[in-house]
């Protein structure tokens, strides 16, 4: 007999200044075999440029895998209504090289 999963609803909290988010025009990406970890950047248009690392989340291997489905496919969705989003120039600013 097949089982049925019930949908379990949550309330999300979040303080003002979570509620309101943070612009970031950049992400950097690192693992290992335990974790991601994912630094959103605020990359600053001035000389020299100044970035900002407004957020870090770091999630399992298996977490990750799950954001990035859930990623596909809203991007799917996205241009699905919007159109294709081109990702063929690449961002006006870089982190400088180490």
């Amino acid at each position: 007999m097949a089982e049925t999963q019930s949908q379990v609803q949550i309330q999300l909290q979040l303080d003002d200044a979570t509620a309101n988010g943070a612009y970031v025009n950049m992400a950097m990406l690192n693992h290992n075999e335990t974790e991601f970890t994912i630094d959103f950047i605020y990359m600053q248009p001035q000389s020299p440029p100044k970035a900002v690392v407004r957020a870090r989340v770091i999630n399992s291997p298996k977490h990750m895998k799950r954001f990035l489905l859930a990623l596909q496919e809203n991007v799917a969705k996205y241009e699905s209504q919007f159109g294709r989003i081109d990702v063929s120039n690449p961002p006006p600013h870089s982190l400088p090289k180490a």
